[in-house]
């Protein structure tokens, strides 16, 4: 179906795919081959809140389609014909790069397309990303069961912002037109990156060549999530937003509903929700502040019934069916952490589009959590009115977004995964990413660009964090992170040490990420002209000293 002179080579791979993968070791229970089903669609765990209509956001299907279908090849396990289309109209691509490329760094197929070229879902199936990504510029992920009852996950790569046509949380069908080709992020012309990562992206899976899975082999079991395991630790969130948390990062009764907040709206992330948490409660149960504030997410009496503007329901509903809407209930709390959470975004949000605010949006929702949206309305961003602002409410946001990337599963801001025992190595590939990223003085740190981009310190700490799956978090400046490691030779720096420069009393005032050949990654300011300038390849300077984190 891809293409006719290679169809008979990509059978046999196929066969040799299924054979050689390894099989996974869990023992989560599951129901293998879904009987009766042609198209099984996506269990609700994860992707539904009890009483949070919002969870559960779907489109209607488009009416253009990709005629480019496959049909139902021998070796297809299952019940019921594939449904599956080409990610691109047929004539309409070639590949330009294979799957394994790249020293087997390149983890899915390269097809080269004219810019705007129409993107389709490959299959049914629930958006779980939608927008900027680490090395993609733009990405959407789609997860979704084959007809064998496995789990796994569609990746789509480099669309530039205005080429994303989906949401966070809606269903979509095969043939469904989902986003245009671009050449966001690290690019070098229009393209569709394409993955298929049985278990999914985001819980547990990994990569295998798309192309005999196009043509017809079946999902392979490598691992990752169950999509219809009882078991909520075997599903892990696969089909929502939720499947990005971290596994064991929270405590274990409470992490399916942490899973299912960060479906209530695409602003809110489940680990953002999980950090807010360990700040606002520490996961403890049966807390009454002084103020007043109660429960898990420490929520005012008054708050907790007032009616939330998006649904005209109150924000703490009963989202546990036991009867009861209330903050002492783990699921009530936490479902009504996100619908105010969310509710305060949608707010900022369009005070953002009117000009009336600026900063992040994650940043500004949780200082609205804090002081009242009515503090950043009136500060034009982040609250700065009063005394509390500077001492509670900065520091609030602050705390919660450092620790928010611990929660968060890796690999989830984008192509960068770690990998174990990969050393050094892994902080300039993790870096790579985000070359061509803009400079932004006090941007970045180790939840990514903030702001829009980065400052020198903020990439290195976010390329370290990522490297290290958060086992190293850099401290925010260069001369804190000077005294981060162990101080090395030049003569025997090796790729992914840090490098500082420009020494003062104080310190350094300068760092970047060794890339060998006397080359470092660093986020560089913009010249004096204003040109120039953000996350770029430069040559290591003659006064450079070396750090090893990793």
């Amino acid at each position: 179906m891809l293409m006719t002179a290679l169809g008979s080579v990509i059978g046999l791979i196929a066969l040799v795919l299924v054979i050689v993968l390894p099989s996974s070791d869990e023992t989560c229970e599951t129901t293998g081959v879904l009987s009766g089903s042609a198209a099984p669609t996506l269990p609700p765990l994860g992707g539904e809140s009890v009483g949070d209509s919002r969870a559960a956001a779907s489109v209607t299907p488009s009416t253009t389609a990709n005629p480019a279908v496959t049909g139902s090849p021998s070796l297809a396990a299952g019940v019921g014909p594939l449904r599956r289309t080409l990610p691109l109209e047929t004539g309409t691509f070639t590949i330009s790069d294979v799957f394994g490329s790249r020293g087997g760094g390149h983890k899915g197929i390269d097809m080269a397309a004219a810019d705007g070229t129409t993107i389709y879902s490959v299959s049914d199936g629930r958006v779980v990303a939608a927008g900027p990504a680490s090395g993609f510029g733009n990405w959407i992920v789609v997860d979704s069961v084959d007809t064998n009852g496995r789990a796994f996950s569609a990746v789509y790569g480099h669309m530039w912002d205005r080429g994303v046509k989906v949401r966070t949380g809606e269903t979509v069908t095969a043939g469904q037109p989902i986003g245009m080709v671009g050449s966001a992020g690290e690019s070098s012309g229009p393209h569709l990156h394409f993955e298929i990562v049985p278990g999914g992206r985001f819980t547990g899976g990994r990569q295998i060549d798309p192309m005999p899975w196009l043509d017809g082999a079946p999902t392979p079991d490598v691992g990752g999530a169950r999509a219809f395991s009882t078991d909520a630790d075997c599903v892990r969130g696969f089909g929502s937003a939720g499947g990005a948390l971290a596994d064991g990062k929270v405590p274990a009764e409470l992490e399916i509903w942490y899973r299912r907040a960060g479906t209530v709206c695409p602003e809110i992330s489940s680990s953002l929700l999980a950090a807010q948490a360990k700040q606002e409660s520490g996961f403890r149960r049966g807390l009454t502040s002084p103020a007043g504030a109660q429960g898990l997410a420490q929520f005012l009496p008054g708050t907790a019934v007032s009616i939330n503007p998006d649904d005209g329901k109150p924000y703490v509903i009963d989202a546990d069916g036991n009867g009861t809407a209330s903050v002492w209930d783990d699921g009530d709390a936490i479902i009504g952490q996100a619908r105010y959470m969310c509710a305060i975004a949608h707010k900022i949000a369009g005070w953002m589009a009117a000009g009336r605010v600026s900063g992040d949006l994650p940043a500004l929702t949780l200082a609205g959590y804090n002081a009242g949206e009515g503090a950043v309305l009136a500060s034009g961003g982040m609250p700065n009115q009063v005394a509390a602002h500077y001492s509670e409410t900065q520091p609030y946001v602050t705390n919660i977004l450092s620790m928010e990337p611990q929660y968060r599963a890796p690999g989830a801001q984008g192509r960068f995964t770690p990998e174990q025992g990969a050393g050094g190595a892994q902080i300039v590939e993790a870096a790579h990413d985000w070359l061509g990223t803009p400079y932004v003085w006090g941007g970045g740190g180790v939840q990514g660009p903030s702001s829009g981009g980065f400052d020198a310190p903020g990439l290195t700490a976010a390329a370290v964090f990522a490297a290290s799956s958060g086992a190293i978090i850099l401290p925010r400046t260069a001369e804190q992170q000077w005294e981060s490691g162990r101080e090395v030779p030049i003569s025997k720096m090796a790729v992914g040490d840090l490098v500082f420069s420009g020494f003062g009393p104080k310190g350094p005032s300068k760092v970047g990420i060794y890339a060998g050949n006397g080359q470092m990654i660093q986020a560089v300011p913009p010249s004096s002209s204003g040109g120039g300038g953000g996350v770029t390849e430069v040559a290591v300077p003659g006064d450079a000293r070396a750090r090893r984190v990793l």
